[in-house]
């Protein structure tokens, strides 16, 4: 039984309001049949004209009855205008909202994740960064459940917070991995533990420029208070003590770490290491606990994941690499020569920037898809460049040029909505030809470590 979701049933605390709930993903859906147990009258918004009406069927099996409707297609002010709160799913721009949310006070509107910590007790671990927040969320979370805790993993991955307030199980700590998007639109939230893992270029296609990012970033710790912890790392230090982001203790981690995690390759991963060791400190993991629990933990799929090998060359699908650093981060990782894969909606960032570490590694650059016109320019006079207008050509392309000990490398540095429905389609998909390549060399797609 969980007594606090029974007692904000009973208490009916959105009773004859309406609440507009903007988005219908994961968190939307999700924060509409929360609202719904608070008595709210619900309208569920989404620009996607062609939206069935039976999303609400995810929600309730009676919506008209529970005081739910959906309205489809372009946003309009007087969707709006009689809301007692408006609720943004993550990744809606609010910028984007603001001709229709004119005549709304600014304090109506508000995150998914920021509405739902309205209702939290129990103490939040929140992560953010440009890259690894998954992969640290994720670890965090298993370093905790190691220790005896009960951990809850969610947030922008997985469970939404509005969904863990409806559950039946309660507890110990929350780790939230929280973007970019949600933090924009948080004026409350305020976690027991803060992290910034990094950050470099991504996401300009949504943010103005880097300063809006940062700053977006960074308001993830501006409520915190003396008791709480901070947690970034050593190079942003100076940058992070001139702005005096936070009133909390602060903590900076580099990658000088002895944690010991095969299933995590990189200097990247090491600093990811050293962040959650900090994250748990303060829940009473002992050194013992946390060295242990990282030991045995493995990397999520596509994130740097090897995949099969054929004919002795290693498939190592990182798909979820959407932005250069992650690149980097990726090639870095692998002791062999490297023929890298890289396509799809670049999210901004300088690719020069990368060289140096690509030289390193990489023997050739197989382009696919969209974004050619921002690769091949840049890469072209440092190494071998082709490129092919679907990532299983690129891929067959690349393997027919790799001798035994080359690795070939998915990590696109883009979104990958050109020709995907995510970047975990794409990393299946990366998968399946490495699959078929092993077959037709008549040799098991055989699973190693990079």
């Amino acid at each position: 039984m969980n007594r606090k979701r029974d007692l904000l049933k009973s208490l009916k605390i959105f009773e004859n309001r309406l609440v507009v709930v903007v988005g219908a993903g994961v968190s939307g859906l999700a924060a509409c049949r929360f609202l719904l147990t608070l008595g709210a009258t619900v309208r569920l918004v989404d620009a996607k004209a062609d939206l069935s009406q039976d999303v609400l069927l995810k929600v309730t099996q009676n919506p008209s009855a529970a005081g739910l409707t959906l309205e489809a297609g372009p946003h309009t002010a007087a969707q709006f205008a009689d809301a007692h709160l408006v609720v943004l799913s993550p990744g809606v721009p609010v910028k984007k909202l603001a001709a229709v949310l004119a005549n709304v006070e600014p304090w109506r509107v508000v995150a998914e994740m920021e509405f739902a910590s309205w209702f939290l007790d129990e103490p939040v671990i929140a992560i953010t960064g440009t890259n690894g927040k998954t992969t640290t969320t994720t670890l965090v979370g298993h370093i905790l459940q190691h220790a005896g805790l009960v951990p809850f993993v969610g947030g922008n991955i997985g469970t939404p917070l509005c969904e863990y307030l409806m559950g039946e199980t309660p507890a110990d700590v929350l780790v939230i991995e929280i973007s970019s998007f949600q933090l924009q639109n948080c004026r409350t939230f305020a976690p027991r533990v803060a992290a910034l893992l990094n950050f470099s270029a991504n996401h300009l296609d949504y943010h103005l420029d880097m300063e809006e990012y940062l700053a977006a970033k960074l308001n993830l710790f501006a409520r915190q208070d003396h008791g709480a912890n901070a947690i970034a790392p050593e190079c942003m230090r100076a940058e992070l003590e001139a702005r005096n982001f936070t009133k909390a203790q602060r903590d900076y981690f580099t990658a000088d770490t002895d944690f010991d995690c095969p299933g995590l390759p990189g200097l990247h991963n090491r600093e990811n290491i050293a962040a959650a060791w900090r994250m748990v400190r303060p829940f009473g993991v002992t050194e013992a606990q946390a060295r242990a629990a990282i030991a045995n933990f493995r990397a999520l799929p596509h994130r740097i994941e090897p995949v099969g090998v054929a004919a002795g060359v290693l498939f190592v699908n990182d798909s979820k690499a959407t932005t250069l650093d992650s690149v980097a981060a990726a090639v870095k990782s692998l002791d062999r020569p490297v023929r890298l894969l890289m396509g799809g909606v670049f999210k901004g960032g300088v690719v020069a920037d990368i060289l140096p570490a690509l030289k390193e590694r990489v023997v050739s650059v197989g382009l696919f898809g969209a974004s050619r016109e921002v690769f091949e320019p840049v890469l072209a006079p440092h190494f071998p460049v082709s490129w092919d207008q679907t990532l299983e050509e690129a891929v067959r392309r690349q393997f027919a040029q790799a001798k035994p000990g080359d690795a070939i490398l998915l990590s696109p540095a883009t979104a990958s909505f050109d020709a995907y429905s995510g970047y975990t389609e794409r990393g299946r998909d990366f998968a399946r030809v490495a699959a078929a390549l092993a077959d037709e060399q008549g040799a098991p797609n055989t699973e190693v470590r990079p």
